[in-house]
């Protein structure tokens, strides 16, 4: 099911719905239906009507097991604020939601859940580097009533046409109500947990690859950099686990004890991301102490090596500098083999010690 917004032709004109282009709706936004991706009313699990908010919601108060489910982008206050006054929504949560950066929490407003969700998406990149952006945040902000459901998105929180259409595709599922929603959206965004994880664990591999090759350079730029990427993942999920264990355990009106059991499914899912999550931290600093301990190692080698040849050069320096004093009477001075000589002598002395130098592996 295509994804619809609303607008009203001219002013006191009547509702129209425009098909959702692309996800993001343009700007500058003007009414409140310009930020609304989609409305609808639903009854026993089908979708009944597309309606403007507060027909939406009128028409599923009227129908029994009848719920309205709306989708808004990025709103603004005066755009909430409209909304709330449809929905009863508390101020607090309307606040939260306008200004958004929230971390993952569950607060309840009376007969009203509200649940904020943290969205990660996987930023493309040929290789990492040390600027390289790994994850990218968003945020999914949902009202949930016995009679409706309010989502609202921000940043790069992806669309949730393929949500609706797969629970669409269920009417045995919807038929649950509001609570449906929130367990399938709360299910696609850890899902997407566990596909970013995945593309991770990639780089976590290349990287791993890059520090331990023969011709390695200073990685800790780079590893730096996946670790503070990794940093932001799990502030996204490790917050989670505390709203969707209470969810999926307490006794909320608006949950069901059907939803309640897929929702403990999508707990058990997010650990699996917590764990996968700590392995990859683990690793990575592991990464970075190996990766300084090869740079110290080297540092080591190459002052070996520096002073194996200084050790080498010190020969014919001091046997040069003998014969280079204004001395006349110096052993083999004036001997026609004494020039010879003192080279044999030097270059003997120079491969006797550079022998030793890598007999001890300095060279």
């Amino acid at each position: 099911m295509t994804g619809r917004q609303w607008r009203r032709s001219g002013s006191g004109g009547k509702w129209h719905t425009l098909d959702e282009s692309g996800g993001a709706l343009p700007a500058p936004r003007k009414c409140t239906a310009d930020v609304i991706v989609d409305c609808a009313v639903y009854e026993d699990g089908k979708r009944s009507a597309t309606l403007p908010p507060r027909e939406a919601l009128a028409a599923a108060r009227e129908r029994p097991g009848g719920f309205a489910w709306i989708g808004l982008y990025q709103p603004d206050a005066e755009h909430l604020v409209e909304i709330a006054d449809v929905f009863g929504l508390h101020p607090l949560a309307v606040e939260d939601a306008v200004k958004a950066h929230q971390r993952p929490k569950l607060e309840s407003y009376g007969d009203t859940l509200f649940l904020v969700l943290k969205t990660i998406v996987f930023v493309e990149h040929e290789k990492l580097t040390a600027t390289s952006e790994v994850v990218d945040t968003g945020e999914i902000m949902l009202f949930l009533g016995k009679d409706f459901v309010v989502v609202v998105r921000h940043g790069s929180a992806p669309g949730l046409s393929r949500v609706r259409s797969s629970l669409e595709a269920r009417p045995d599922l919807l038929a649950q109500g509001p609570a449906s929603v929130l367990h399938a959206i709360a299910d696609q965004v850890v899902d997407d947990y566990l596909d970013v994880a995945d593309r991770v664990e990639l780089d976590v591999d290349q990287l791993e690859s890059d520090v331990f090759s023969a011709g390695h350079g200073d990685d800790a730029e780079r590893i730096y950099q996946l670790k503070r990427e990794l940093i932001e993942f799990k502030r996204a999920v490790h917050p989670m686990a505390r709203p969707l264990q209470r969810l999926a355990e307490d006794p909320y009106a608006v949950i069901g004890p059907e939803v309640g059991r897929y929702l403990r499914d999508v707990a058990d899912h997010l650990s699996h991301v917590r764990e996968r999550l700590a392995g990859y931290t683990e690793l990575v600093d592991g990464l970075l102490s190996a990766n300084l301990s090869q740079l110290a190692v080297q540092q080591n080698t190459d002052m070996r090596r520096i002073s194996a040849a200084a050790a080498i050069l010190a020969i014919p320096t001091m046997i040069a500098g003998f014969y280079g004093m204004n001395f006349e009477h110096m052993p083999e001075l004036k001997w026609t083999f004494g020039y010879p000589l003192m080279v044999g002598v030097t270059a003997v002395l120079s491969a006797v010690v550079y022998r030793a130098f890598r007999r001890y592996g300095w060279l």
